[in-house]
């Protein structure tokens, strides 16, 4: 391996809005990342139009900055279409790098759109060496590494990788792994990974009657820890914040700026500062996360309340409109504030639009003011609830209208043109590159002999410098020996025009023509034959222990999911002989998080295995794939955490290596009838009865037991236990689609899974389940999730 080439750090600023755009490159951002309004993790946010997005790189690149888009959701089958009108507009607009989740964006632009870069989100949970490594030969420039690690394990994957890093230095954390937790759409249809997140994890529950913000964490800060990670190797810092105000952007951005231009004699001075500035900045209390490794006691703490901004009081009185408390900071007319609940219910904003103190109206009041403020929400609030002071109406203010002036007012992209020039006798040989498309074009020409001053590469470069076309600049010149000559200026200047026009015409004006082309080469890529209807129905029974393979004898179960842990690879080596052939039909179940320390142990568990006749084996994580490198003769299957929501994601997971895959359990009927009816490669299973896991975190709770479940407001109950270094949190309500199985069969669905790791194939209930699955009968107090409300 070629050892890591170190380039300039860059500080990468959120930009939800247009207002924030402007703020995080005023306040000293080297790049900015924007959604769209498709595709984009935080829907909520106002994102862009692909109008704005051209406008916006435009202007970034013309103050020497970058841009980068996030096209980081799960994607539809029927949004593939409209997924490769995207594409083909970024390309053309000539974006810096998308950061993806979904495999349908990475097969897309590797086949159709090769002028995108590829960053990956941080919503593919990557996190160690093998899958950094693994995005590397799909041709990922970048990865966005999982907020879970610790210095010294982003030293160690660094060690062992080559392309960019980058990590998150500020900003909101979730609770659990990102693009992992699917809590919210369990709640109700709205999935984190589709940009919807409901935020359950910011609500109060109770455990044992104390109530708590157990999945609410504090906001991450690496102010103290800047040039340790620079020196670890990330090359790209990332604040976290696109549904933030442009305020908040200034603020953190200016932060950190201050601390990265820092000399080494004034950087603590600097981080002194920034924490100064940072203390306005509405966020919840600083932590610093796992960087300094262990589990960090400061990430989630019960007793502080989820909400953002400065925590001014509590309601004392409610009068219809009027809500009164004491202030705890100052209060100005035109702040914002947001009213917070002591249920789980969602916050409410509104701007202050009148302070009364007592009866009288007034501008500012100063901490420790008894102060009214009317809402606009009658009726809405009651004594108790929290204030917050979420903005400031002296905050970096740019009004919609200003900025769309602003940036109307930026110079159309430029397209650059290599040019070289090689004159012989009197035919002047022009050769330029432009876009990827070569031209070269003779002019024949009267030239004179030089009686003082000939011909120069100077003077032709001045010459062709001036382009004629706001949409051509020169990026280099270069001629061969000339003679010495002159041409006369006004032929000259004849024969730059010409040239440019056609350039201009076989390249500016085919460039639409290229870009439709591609689109249309993609869009015809998304038809692929009828799914196949042949095959036999096969269950795929997941249990947790391997004492129970014998649950194989069971006519009606076909194959085994097995977790592989070293319990579980003891006892099946001992039952090996016994198992005989039906070890081809036991698949074992790797750990969707494996850090690096542990890589050689699974890799060498991996060869056991196969050496004792083993060879079906289910991944959970792009990390996964290099661990069978050299491996013959073994069948991968995907699991569902491998997202598949499309035909294309599909292909995608086949063409790394995957013979069959589990499809996305929060997926509905729309979805899957339209993926089902298509032969995309891998053969897809369905699960049909299991415990969700809303959340997978590395985040400890401290004295919450799985013994006694944690309760929601609504009287909703959930688990939490602890497995492996991880906590998982599920609903004590089972996932079943049992009752849908003959309508899975007509969509074309063959393979199906019952997850019982929770349960065990041999407990009372899991006979039952077991049992409705041979009667084809569902089962009474358990969820369907998305399968008939939809998945938004």
């Amino acid at each position: 391996m070629k050892p890591y080439q170190p380039v300039k750090t860059e500080l990468l600023a959120p930009a939800g809005s247009l207002e924030s755009f402007f703020a995080a490159l005023e306040s000293g951002a080297d790049a900015v990342y924007c959604g769209l309004q498709d595709f984009s993790a935080r829907a909520k946010a106002k994102n862009f139009s692909l109008s704005d997005m051209a406008r916006m790189t435009a202007y970034a690149k013309g103050m020497g900055r970058k841009l980068y888009v996030p096209l980081n959701t799960l994607v539809k089958e029927a949004e593939l279409t409209r997924l490769v009108e995207v594409l083909g507009a970024l390309e053309e607009m000539g974006i810096d790098a998308v950061i993806l989740q979904d495999l349908s964006v990475w097969r897309l632009i590797r086949d159709h759109f090769p002028g995108l870069k590829l960053h990956s989100s941080t919503q593919m949970t990557v996190h160690n060496a093998a899958g950094v490594n693994q995005l590397e030969s799909m041709g990922f420039e970048r990865a966005v590494l999982a907020r879970e690690l610790s210095l010294e394990e982003i030293r160690v994957l660094r060690r062992n990788s080559r392309i960019e890093l980058e990590h998150f230095i500020h900003g909101a954390l979730c609770f659990s792994f990102s693009g992992q937790c699917y809590f919210s759409s369990w709640l109700g249809g709205k999935s984190g990974n589709r940009g919807r997140c409901a935020q359950p994890c910011r609500r109060r529950y109770s455990y044992r009657q104390k109530p708590g913000y157990y999945f609410s964490t504090n906001d991450l800060s690496a102010l103290d820890h800047i040039q340790e990670l620079a020196q670890a190797g990330v090359v790209s810092f990332k604040i976290e914040g696109r549904m933030k105000s442009a305020e908040y952007v200034a603020t953190v951005v200016g932060a950190y700026r201050r601390v990265m231009d820092a000399s080494e004699k004034k950087r603590a001075e600097a981080i002194a500062l920034a924490k100064e500035d940072i203390k306005n900045s509405f966020g919840r209390r600083p932590t610093k996360g796992f960087l300094l490794g262990g589990p960090p006691a400061d990430i989630a703490m019960p007793s502080a309340k989820g909400a953002t901004g400065q925590f001014l009081g509590e309601l004392a009185q409610v009068k219809g409109k009027d809500i009164s408390f004491k202030t705890k900071v100052a209060l100005l007319v035109g702040d914002r504030l947001r009213i917070q609940p002591r249920t789980d219910e969602a916050g409410t904003a509104f701007t202050v639009k009148t302070l009364l103190k007592g009866e009288k109206r007034t501008a500012e009041v100063v901490p420790g003011t008894f102060v009214t403020v009317p809402s606009p929400f009658p009726g809405k609030f009651k004594p108790g609830d929290a204030v917050f002071k979420v903005s400031s109406r002296e905050a970096f203010t740019l009004s919609d209208s200003a900025c769309r002036k602003r940036l109307s007012q930026a110079p159309a992209k430029a397209l650059g043109v290599r040019l070289a020039a090689d004159l012989f006798g009197s035919t002047l040989l022009l050769r330029a590159e432009a876009a990827g498309r070569k031209l070269e074009k003779s002019f024949e020409i009267e030239t004179f002999p030089a009686l003082n001053h000939p011909l120069s590469e100077e003077v032709l470069q001045e010459a062709f410098e001036k382009t004629g076309h706001a949409g051509l600049r020169l990026e280099a010149f270069s001629c061969g020996t000339l003679p010495e000559v002159v041409i006369p200026p006004s032929l000259l200047k004849q024969v730059r025009r010409d040239f440019y026009a056609l350039v201009e015409e076989q390249v500016i004006s085919n460039r639409h023509e290229e870009r439709r082309r591609r689109e249309q080469a993609a869009i015809r890529s998304l038809s692929l034959p009828p799914a196949r209807s042949s095959g036999r129905q096969q269950l795929c029974v997941a249990i947790a222990q391997a004492r129970d393979l014998h649950i194989l004898k069971d006519p009606a179960v076909d194959r085994v999911v097995v977790p592989l842990t070293p319990e579980n690879l003891r006892e099946a080596q001992t039952q090996a002989g016994r198992l005989g052939e039906r070890r081809q039909h036991v698949e074992w179940d790797l750990p969707f998080i494996l850090w690096d320390s542990e890589a050689k142990a699974y890799r060498s568990a991996l060869e056991q295995l196969v050496a004792s006749g083993y060879r079906c084996f289910r991944l959970n994580n792009l990390g996964h794939f290099p661990l069978f490198e050299g491996l013959e003769n073994v069948q991968l299957h995907a699991g569902y955490r491998l997202f598949c929501l499309n035909s294309q994601a599909m292909q995608g997971w086949g063409e790394l290596g995957a013979s069959s895959l589990c499809l996305y359990p929060e997926d509905d009927r729309e979805n899957l009838r339209e993926l089902l009816s298509k032969d995309a490669g891998p053969e897809p299973e369905l699960m049909v009865y299991g415990s969700i896991p809303l959340i997978v975190s590395r985040i400890p709770i401290k004295d919450v037991r799985p013994i006694s479940p944690v309760l929601s407001d609504r009287g909703d109950a959930y688990r939490v236990e602890g497995r492996g270094g991880l906590t998982i949190l599920r609903s004590e309500t089972d996932f079943s689609w049992l009752g849908k199985v003959a309508e899975l069969r007509q969509l074309g669905a063959r393979r199906f899974l019952i997850d019982l790791t929770h349960l065990g194939p041999f407990s009372v209930r899991g006979k039952q389940v077991l049992d409705a699955w041979k009667k084809g009968r569902d089962l009474p107090g358990t969820s369907v999730f998305n399968f008939d409300m939809g998945m938004e």
